[in-house]
């Protein structure tokens, strides 16, 4: 026991003679030169990564894939190829570097991804919010959708995904209301997602509510179709409807419709195409006729008898 108590007194002493001692794990030596830790995917041109280096303060920052792919670090003749690799592949090649280079023995690396910009997704068109995107862990379409504030009033009925240079057409009937995983793509990058407007079919003329009308199903457009969407005819629209289609050389084409006749049932129906101009004339005989009724009836009101005599 006074053997123990001994050797108490002489660590104290040596404490008193050399001050505190604090023993720090060799982990305390590896400063950290991100906070930030996103998820490992390949490197790209631009991307940002930050190297740590055991030991080797001067080593340890952030540094930039450069144009050819590499990145550069102190003391280091050559650059280290960086894109296409990931994160712990690239800690691999730099310790390589390290010891072939004779800068550090048995080199301990950390490397961390501080920013991606080398995987960027633009959505446009028809959706709420258009915006570009680092496309960083698992995204998919609706993801990238949902980031543009989802589809506006006049987007149409398909979306545009191109990447390395090929296009595909999704239905937006299918990935939004079928929810089928086949379209739901799984984007890396790169990609464009482009959202058409829906085409349009104007109708103008003799009509309740003329106006351009979206169409977005695919589905058949007809005269009797769109004269429903206008809300039917006004009084007096004449029987002759007129189709102006728009032609390659920016001209249009007339295409005279008995409307008069569709309407009774007694003709065919004629389909409408995406930009047509549906014109429903106004029968200006009847009108005026109606007109001149419409007078008498005032002033034969307002007699004392209601009562025209005609000689």
């Amino acid at each position: 026991m006074k053997a123990v108590t001994t050797a108490i007194a002489l660590l104290s002493a040596c404490a008193a003679a050399w001050g505190q001692v604090t023993i720090s794990p060799m982990n305390s030596k590896m400063i950290d030169a991100s906070r930030d830790n996103l998820p490992e995917q390949q490197l790209g041109v631009d991307d940002l990564v930050a190297v740590s280096v055991y030991d080797a303060p001067e080593l340890t920052r952030t540094v930039r894939v450069e144009a050819d792919g590499t990145i550069h670090l102190p003391l280091l003749e050559n650059g280290i190829k960086a894109s296409g690799l990931y994160p712990g592949e690239l800690e691999s090649a730099i310790v390589a570097e390290l010891a072939s280079e004779q800068i550090l023995v048995n080199p301990v690396v950390k490397v961390t991804v501080a920013e991606y910009h080398s995987r960027p997704v633009s959505v446009m068109g028809a959706v709420k919010q258009p915006l570009t995107f680092q496309a960083i862990g698992a995204v998919t379409l609706l993801d990238a959708l949902a980031k543009a504030g989802g589809l506006n009033d006049v987007a149409g009925s398909e979306i545009l995904v191109t990447r390395d240079g090929a296009v595909s057409r999704v239905s937006v009937k299918q990935l939004l209301n079928d929810a089928d995983p086949a379209v739901n793509y799984v984007l890396h990058g790169g990609e464009q997602i482009r959202v058409p407007e829906a085409g349009k079919i104007y109708v103008v003329g003799n009509v309740k509510k003329s106006g351009a009308f979206l169409v977005r199903d695919g589905s058949e457009n007809s005269v009797l179709k769109l004269v429903a969407l206008a809300e039917g005819l006004a009084p007096y629209a004449y029987k002759t409807a007129f189709i102006y289609r728009p032609e390659a050389g920016g001209e249009r084409q007339e295409i005279s419709v008995p409307l008069g006749k569709i309407m009774e049932r007694k003709a065919e129906d004629v389909p409408l195409e995406v930009g047509d101009i549906l014109y429903v004339p106004d029968n200006k005989g009847k009108r005026l006729t109606a007109t001149v009724l419409d007078r008498i009836a005032g002033f034969g009101s307002s007699t004392a008898s209601g009562v025209l005599i005609w000689h």
